[in-house]
This record gives structure tokens, sequence and C-alpha cells, in this order.
């Protein structure tokens, strides 16, 4: 929410200040329907997103990246901003042959520098499977507001276990 400060004699406050509320009514779906800006790929040097995988589910700890560390399980993707979760997702299954089998699921998060206090912070921004078309599919590294420098976190459940609950995980 933001505050905006209106005031003037005019109105008989005396030199008060009034204060009004503007809320925003963007959704997160309209966010996500912002056009991009397309990447010609051709012309355009990619960056490297540093990755880092775990196969019981569940995502990094955040003090894992703490003091310069950061997990043992990196994978290096050269890569765009317009690279989608189902993209980024083919390569993993490349390097990690167990990770092809249909059902398997796929937890996107970015890991970012905490700029209010030392450390990292983790936002949740979309999944996908193996062998099934889901929403997540067709989201961008853009679209989410990744920023180069962010970490990729994706937490990879096999097909015979369940994922651990998540606000944004979805039934398929």
């Amino acid at each position: 929410m933001l505050a905006v400060g209106v005031g003037g004699q005019g109105e008989g406050l005396a030199g008060r200040r009034r204060k009004m509320a503007v809320e925003s009514r963007v959704t997160q779906e309209e966010i996500k329907k912002e056009p991009e800006k397309p990447i010609d790929r051709e012309k355009t040097c990619p960056l490297l997103l540093r990755v880092f995988t775990t196969n019981n589910g569940r995502h990094h700890r955040m003090d894992e990246f703490s003091r310069g560390n950061v997990p043992s399980s990196e994978l290096q993707i050269y890569t765009w901003m317009d690279a989608t979760l189902k993209e980024l997702t083919s390569l993993v299954k490349e390097v990690y042959p167990e990770a092809r089998k249909k059902g398997t699921h796929f937890n996107f998060a970015i890991v970012f520098t905490d700029l209010k206090r030392p450390g990292y912070r983790v936002k949740e921004i979309g999944s996908t499977m193996s062998g099934r078309k889901g929403t997540d599919d067709s989201m961008t590294l853009q679209s989410q507001k990744f920023q180069i420098g962010d970490y990729l976190d994706i937490a990879i459940t096999p097909p015979n276990r369940a994922p651990p609950p998540s606000g944004r995980m979805r039934p398929y």
C-alpha cells in the first residue's frame, strides 16, 4: 500500500497534512500477463544461471548459502531471461537421468540476497512435472523478477514420493 500526502490551505486544514491511502488493484495474474520484451537469443549474450538441486523434495536451507558458501549440488546453465520453467526442467533432466521418469516433480525457487538484513531469502515461483503439462510450464525467469546474480533452487521429488506441501503447488 502506498501512502500519499495531500494537503493545502484551501481545504481548511490550516496547513495540516492529510494522508490518503492508494492501493494497487493489479493482480498476480495481470503481472504474469504483462508482455515481455522478446529476447533475440542470436544477438543477446546469455547469463550464467547457478542452479542448486535437491532430490528429496525440499529446498536447501538458507544457511547453506551463508558466508560465501553454496550447496555442493551446483549446475551452471547458460541461458536467457526468457527461459521457461519447462525449458529449465529439460536441461536439468539432461544432467540427472533419474529425473526423466514420468511424474517427477520440480519445484522452483529464486534465492536472492536480502537487502534489509544479512543473508538470503527464498521465493517459490512455480513447478513442473515430467511427462505432464502444467500451468507454470511457460513461466519465465523474467516474469518472476529474477535478477542476474540470484540463484535458482530446484527441489526434485521422484514420482513415487509426494512433494512436501507448499502454497504454490497445484494439482495437475
